[in-house]
Formats: structure tokens, sequence, C-alpha cells
């Protein structure tokens, strides 16, 4: 046996009861966010057309419709209700981290196929916008590194497609490789993104264990599970980004809580390191590993490690000949070039928020008002809520800078993540988890969703 933590869920820890009223009150006044978002957003595209989206404040078309994956969905969702919190609170730890990853999964598929197999999978990554748009122009990839920031700027020759200009390589690169291996196409492509980014529900859950207590991790898996960020995570490259940032914070609370703290440190140090070459915005995960270092143990002797790791991707791309911080100056002027000089701060430094309420749902609403409240405890929830706090906080830098106007649903799908466990927190989970899912449901139907 190693030093992992019990394998059963100590007796007597349920969540809080009492304060629905002020639960509910929290849920309504996000659910009025949105509307007025919604209202006020219609007004100013249709009236001035600034805000680039077809159904403010999401990126999508009100187009009624289901699919192939309509049936599928609706089972998983009627499937994890029922039995999911039973069985997270039976199974044991491996059993149920591999089930979690199967329902996700599973409810990530069915709603991608929604739109079907063409306009739900395999075409997500193929757009004008996207990266498997250049995959020829990187046939030397040293020598497409080194020339690389010569593209970023509108008025640059071959000026590179919007997603691949605002990223560092390494997302462009990441589906570069994938072609190299045989597996090209954006049927690969999508499916590479959905299998890999619902292991980030894997990752959410063995941190929350490592850096609370395994009785909140069991309870919030299902709500991992069900996320309506699921909707936006498959297949959209920011679906990967969300697990490689997560698998970044678990082998760092692993690493601070004594379990092979060399090892999983070094691996932490090297994912963070490559996340900071798949998106620029999240260079902000190092809110989030400052709170797990502050939650840990045994931070000082992780963080030789950390940095050893951290450094690795960094030293590999300068060497290859890519300028971070000049890539970075670059992208900032091609933003202002583009649709970001004209969509208004005004409206999305708030309407940004009410789309982070679309992805995380009723139930991570409310159970972020009772982690406020979790402070007090100074136990696991309070230990929790520091956890889910940096995110917040992550989130509301990236809000403030104006660098993300729009498109927040997959652009803030890492930072999301990491909000959905406070659903742990609420009594009568499951009427809660039903919420999600129709949530889910509702926009995945709806809504064509354009990513």
């Amino acid at each position: 046996m190693n030093r992992d933590l019990p394998r059963t869920v100590p007796r007597g820890r349920t969540a809080p009861r009492g304060g629905l009223a002020r639960d509910l009150s929290a849920v309504g006044a996000a659910a009025l966010l949105v509307l007025a978002a919604v209202l006020i957003g219609t007004q100013i595209q249709d009236r001035h057309g600034t805000l680039y989206v077809n159904w403010p404040p999401l990126v999508g078309d009100w187009m009624p419709h289901t699919g192939p994956g309509t049936p599928a969905a609706a089972v998983v969702a009627a499937a994890v209700v029922a039995y999911g919190l039973a069985l997270a609170a039976r199974l044991s730890w491996r059993p149920l981290l591999l089930a979690t990853w199967g329902a996700s999964l599973a409810w990530t598929w069915s709603l991608a196929l929604v739109d079907g197999w063409s306009r739900g999978v395999a075409g997500r990554l193929t757009g004008k916008h996207e990266y498997l748009r250049v995959i020829d122009r990187f046939g030397d990839i040293p020598a497409a590194l080194r020339d690389f920031d010569g593209h970023i700027l509108l008025d640059s020759p071959d000026n590179w497609p919007a997603h691949v200009a605002g990223h560092p390589p390494g997302a462009t690169l990441t589906f570069v490789l994938l072609d190299r291996i045989g597996l090209g196409g954006g049927g690969w492509a999508g499916a590479f993104v959905i299998t890999v980014g619902t292991t980030a529900a894997v990752a959410v859950l063995i941190a929350v264990r490592r850096l609370a207590d395994e009785s909140l991790a069991r309870r919030a898996a299902p709500f991992l599970v069900l996320a309506p960020a699921a909707v936006w995570a498959g297949a959209s490259a920011d679906g990967y980004f969300t697990a490689v940032t997560a698998w970044a914070v678990a082998l760092l609370a692993l690493a601070v809580t004594g379990h092979r703290p060399a090892w999983t440190g070094l691996g932490s140090g090297l994912l963070f390191g490559l996340t900071v070459y798949l998106s620029y915005g999240l260079t902000l995960f190092a809110v989030i590993g400052a709170a797990v270092l502050l939650l840990g143990t045994r931070r000082l002797r992780v963080l030789p490690w950390l940095v050893a790791g951290f450094l690795v991707v960094p030293v590999v791309f300068a060497v290859l000949g890519f300028d971070w911080w000049e890539a970075y100056r670059l992208l900032v002027t091609r933003y202002y070039q583009g649709a970001g000089g004209v969509r208004p701060y005004g409206y999305w430094v708030w309407a940004n928020l009410a789309c982070t309420v679309l992805i995380t749902g009723p139930a991570t609403v409310a159970g972020l008002r009772r982690a406020a409240g979790a402070f007090r405890d100074r136990g696991a929830g309070a230990r929790l809520a520091v956890l889910m706090a940096s995110a917040l906080l992550a989130l509301l830098i990236a809000d403030l800078s104006g660098m993300s106007k729009a498109e927040t649903e997959r652009i803030w799908l890492p930072f999301a993540c990491w909000l959905l466990p406070a659903a742990a927190l609420l009594p009568g989970p499951r009427a809660w988890l039903a919420g999600q899912a129709v949530l889910a449901l509702l926009l995945n139907h709806l809504l064509l969703t354009g990513w």
C-alpha cells in the first residue's frame, strides 16, 4: 500500500444543510445576468454589429435541432443523475477515476454528435480560423518556428489564421505531430481533443482528493461528468488545453502532498511549461499553481523539480527559434487590428461572466456561494474554497485584461473546470445534477455553437 489517501469515504461527512433560499437567490441572480447579456447583447449586435457573435453572449446561432447524439446524451444524463452519486460513494478510488473518465467521454461524445459527425466533430478544427488549415506550412518545423512571428499581424504576408496567430505554436504543433504519425484530418483531431480533454475530470478529482479530502472529491465526480462545459470541450482545442492544465495542477497537488514529489513535481513543471506554449492566457495558471503550493505541506522540496521541469519546453522552443515575448507583443497588436479592437469592453467585461455561468451551470453558482462560507471552517471545505478562489481570481484577471472579449465559453474552459467541484458543497445534489444536465442539453439542442 503506498502513501495514498484513504480509499474509503469518512463517515458523517456530508454537505451542510440549510441555505437553499440563498442558493436559489444566487442562481436567480446569475440567470438575470445571462438574460441581460442576451437582451442587451442582441440589441448592440443588431444596431451596431460590434459584438461579432450571432447569439450574444455566445458564439453560435439559434437553431433548434436534434442529431444522432441526442438519444445517447439523454441516456447518459439520466444514468448519471440516477446512479452517479451512489456509484461515486461506493466504488473504490481507481475504478471511480476510470468510471468518471468513461462517463465524461460518453457525455462529451454524445453532445458533440448532436450536431452530427461532420459538423460536430470532424469539421470543428478544419474551419478557416483553425489549426488544421496550416499543417502543410510546417513541413520544416524549425524553419516554421523561426518565421512564426512574421505571419502574426493581419497585414503581414500569408498571415496565420486567427487561432494559429492567437496562440503560441505549441497548439498548432500538436496537430502537426498528429498528422506526422498518421492521424491527420479533422476526424482524428476531434477524437484527440475529446479523448484527451475528458481526462481533465480525472485530474480535478485527484487534486481535490489530495488538497481537500476524498469525500468532497467523490461528491464532485458526477458534476465533473455532466458539466455544461462539455458542449464546448467537444471538439475544440481548448478542451485539450483544459486537460494539460488540469494534469499540471493535479501532479503538483500530488507533489506537494508527498506523493513521489520529485517525479510528480518534474511532471507538473513540464506540463506547466507546455501550457505556456499552448495559450498565452494560460500563464494565469500561475495563480492556481500558487494556491496549490500554499495548500501543500512539502512545497520547498518540490520547487526545484517544478522549476526544472518548467524550463524544458521554453528552452526547446527558444533553441528552435521561437520568440514567445515578441509573438505575444505582435498578437496584442493583431487583436486590436481585428474584432478585439471593435468589440466593446463595457459589454464584454460583464457578459464574459454570463458565459461562465452557462459553461459551469447553476450547481456551480450555488456551490460557489457555499464556498464563500466554507472559508470559516478551516477544514476540507476551506481548502477546496481556496483552490476555487484561485481559479476565480485567474478568470477575473483575464476578464479585466481586455484580451478576452467574447468566445470565453471555450477560452475559459481550463479555468471553469476548477469551479465545478463547488457543487460538492451542496445538499440535495441529485436535483442540482439534473439541472446541470438539462442546461447542457438545452444549449446543445437549441443553439448551433461555434466551437
